[in-house]
């Protein structure tokens, strides 16, 4: 376990800190920290705020993913999904929202609106070459490999 430091800020009294819904679960529900509802008209996308800002660990960065069940049963996405909130960001973490539905969508104050996944990292370092190892895929990109 990895200890996140947090600073709740003013318009996030009152609301949870971001949590585990069951035992299993890998990301944290955050909650939306709107004074008012928050309305989605089809099509439209808005920067929710969460009231929250956050140390990530060094060699971490926080995702941010939508919810399974908003993403289905109406259509709300995570624009930029993986988002990432990385290590030295200090700033309040807001979540970009689209509403990819065929009807309008309100957010109310305490909505769960995200998954937030803290995951380590690694960084690449280039290494320029004249060519690269041969693969059975080669150039082989989108669909290449079939269904079977």
């Amino acid at each position: 376990m990895a200890e996140v430091k947090v600073v709740r800020m003013a318009h996030a009294r009152g609301l949870a800190l971001p949590a585990y819904a069951s035992e299993g679960a890998a990301g944290m529900d955050v909650l939306a920290a709107v004074e008012a509802d928050v309305a989605l008209a089809p099509g439209a996308r808005a920067a929710i705020p969460t009231g929250l800002m956050m140390a990530v660990p060094r060699g971490h960065e926080m995702q941010v993913r939508a919810r399974s069940g908003l993403a289905l049963k109406e259509g709300l996405a995570v624009l930029n999904a993986p988002g990432t909130i990385d290590s030295d960001y200090r700033g309040e973490v807001k979540i970009i929202l689209a509403n990819l539905g065929d009807r309008p969508f309100t957010i109310p104050r305490g909505m769960r609106i995200a998954q937030l996944v803290l995951a380590p990292f690694v960084r690449a370092e280039w290494a320029e070459t004249q060519n690269l190892d041969e693969t059975a895929r080669g150039e082989g990109g989108f669909g290449s490999t079939g269904r079977t």
